[in-house]
Order: C-alpha cells, then structure tokens, then sequence
C-alpha cells in the first residue's frame, strides 16, 4: 500500500475505507506518473473506452469518491483498490509499469505453484513469517489456528454458507463472545488497518481463537447446524466456550488475553485498549 501511495516520488491521493477495510487510489494520479500525459483525465477516458470494448468487468469497480483537487476543493474523481488499480496498470503501455506487471507475473506463478502443490504456500507463508520475526513457536501456533479455522469454514460451506457476508458475519459472532470485542475493534484497538488480525495476536490470542472455532465447529455438527442462523447459534455457543476458558485463566494469572500488543513498528503501536465487555 505505502509503494502504491508514493510512486515515483508522487504522492497518489487515496482513502481508506474504514468500515469495509478497503484503500481506494485515485486512478488519474496513477495514469498521469505512469504515461506522463499532460492530460491523464483524457488518457484515462480513452483507456476506459478500451477495456469496455474489449469486454473488461474492470471499469465496472471504478467507485467514486471526492478527494482534494489541485485548486483546494474537494471533487469528485474514479478512484479504485488495490487489485482493480494494478489490473489498470496491466492495460497501460508504460516501462514504468513494468515493475508492477514482473511482480503480478510473479505472483500469479506463486499461486498457480501453490494450487499444484499446497505445501508450497505452507513454505512462503512460514518464511514471511520468520522474516518478520516470529518465533518458531508463534508460527505452528498460526500454522495449527489456520488449519482449525479451514475446517470450520468447509463446515460452513457444506452447510450452506454461502455469501462472503455470512462468513464474516459468523466470524465476528465468535470472536464477540470470547473476546469481548468485535473484530473490527480488535483490529482498531491494535491500532491495524489492513493488515490480517491474526497475524498480529498473541500465542495465547491465537490458541483461544482456535478453541473458539474448534469449539463451534464441533457444536455445529453435533446439532446438525444448517443455514446462517443455526450456524449463529453454534457461534456463540462455540465462542462462549473460549470466553469462559479465558475468563478461568485471566482470574489465575492476573493477566488479560486479549491485548493492544502487536507486530507492527515501535511508531505505529497504538497504546490504548478497550474495556473488554
């Protein structure tokens, strides 16, 4: 995201929205560095025209959004996220590009290397990990978490969930119950942004999530759960299950579970924290 926002010296004006955890960049900054056009909003139209012809759904996710124009007025300007923005960037003939179109390339091998061979991204995602300085111990915490949380999710899937909303929607049902917080005020309360919530929790944080989803999913198929809201029952049965172990070891050891503490940089650690509820 921080590449994105200053590329090639120039800052791209962008906006994070808060409640669907999304950046959106504006697209006429990024067209104006890429071509050097002294008109990008005409290079910008004219590129538009060219993927509706060619039948790209990409224009389709252009959102709109006021952001400060060059006299000091906010105005209204095409803005796009990260994954429409580089499909952008594909479509621009620029050697400035060029950087962005190796890394899509590369990744774009990863992934097909990971879907032959699974273990392949078992192997990357433990060595970012490592080289962002995570212990050993951490990582098979993480690594054990993701397994249990697979599981849940097939779960789901077989039992009818469906819809990307529905999943977040159980998701931050358990997380509500044991924690105290939602996932939204966890992530705020760690002071992250887009980064991935679990990524930033504690070894205990992350084996109380894996109880809490172990635990409903078990609850779910033992009562058969179908549906989003048999599923939410189990949810909050599943996520009481860990709130009440959490509870029993906070009362022992004096200490809380949940906590602000993360892995983000010294000057990005935000340092206050929630009552949990």
């Amino acid at each position: 995201m921080d590449a994105i926002k200053v590329f090639e010296d120039k800052k791209v004006r962008s906006h994070y929205d808060k409640d669907n955890e999304i950046w959106y960049f504006s697209v006429i900054d990024i067209v104006e560095i890429l071509t050097g056009s002294s008109v990008p909003k005409r290079y910008w139209s004219d590129l538009k025209n060219k993927l509706i012809k060619e039948g790209s759904e990409t224009y389709e996710k252009i959102v709109r959004l006021k952001m400060l124009a060059e006299d000091g007025k906010n105005r209204l300007t095409d803005v796009a996220d990260a994954e429409t923005l580089l499909r952008i960037i594909q479509s621009i003939p620029s050697p400035k590009a060029e950087p962005f179109k190796l890394w899509l390339a590369k990744v774009g091998y990863e992934r097909i290397q990971e879907i032959q061979d699974p273990v392949q991204s078992i192997d990357r995602a433990r060595e970012n990990w490592k080289q962002h300085g995570r212990s050993e111990k951490w990582i098979q915490q993480r690594m054990m978490g993701q397994e249990t949380r697979n599981k849940l999710t097939d779960y789901w899937k077989e039992a009818g969930i469906e819809e990307k909303n529905e999943f977040a929607i159980l998701t931050n049902i358990i997380h509500q119950e044991w924690t105290g917080l939602s996932v939204k005020e966890h992530k705020e309360a760690k002071g992250l942004k887009t980064q991935n919530l679990r990524d930033h929790m504690s070894e205990a944080e992350l084996i109380f999530t894996a109880l809490a989803e172990l635990s409903t999913r078990q609850i779910a198929e033992n009562d058969e759960a179908k549906g989003l809201i048999e599923n939410a029952v189990a949810s909050k049965k599943g996520g009481t299950v860990a709130k009440n172990a959490r509870v029993e070891l906070e009362q022992q050891t004096g200490k809380n579970v949940v906590t602000h503490e993360n892995f983000l940089p010294p000057s990005e650690r935000k340092k206050t924290f929630p009552k949990k509820k």
